[in-house]
């Protein structure tokens, strides 16, 4: 349970951080800007990146590869579940013009309902955890290059 506390802990801190941002988007109307969403991905992996740093400091010896980026998988999806969480609330009972003016902001206007939409968001964050914590990890991992 030990090993699991540490990126449970990070991914809950970083899903409030993603729902402060996008509630602070709300407030001054750029919520609905799809490019604004680029900024989650820097939130989430910087996230991760805290999450396996404090992991490899608290067990150096034992930390490997794979510990992690299970670290930072954890953490990622953690923090996506909660965040879709929130979304689907938010575009359901706080703000149901929400969803209809995402949609005619992004090219094309095509149709889609809150299922589609909240299944594009747990997969955008989903995608963004996988590459973020490997990247990430590139960072931390041992190196064994001759020198």
């Amino acid at each position: 349970m030990k090993n699991l506390s540490l990126p449970i802990r990070f991914g809950i801190v970083t899903s409030a951080v993603l729902v402060a941002y996008f509630l602070v988007l709300s407030l001054v109307d750029k919520h609905t800007n799809p490019a604004f969403s680029f900024v989650n991905a820097l939130i989430t992996g910087f996230g991760i990146y805290e999450a396996i740093r404090l992991s490899k400091f608290e067990n150096p010896k034992g930390f490997t590869y794979s510990e992690g980026f299970k670290t930072g998988i954890i953490t990622g999806f953690v923090a996506t579940i909660l965040f879709t969480v929130f979304f689907l609330f938010y575009a359901t009972e706080i703000n149901s013009a929400f969803l209809p003016e995402l949609l005619q902001k992004i090219k094309g206007g095509f149709n889609a309902d809150i299922g589609m939409v909240t299944f594009v968001v747990a997969v955008m964050g989903l995608a963004t955890t996988v590459v973020s914590a490997l990247t990430v990890m590139q960072l931390f991992k041992k190196s064994r290059n001759i020198v």
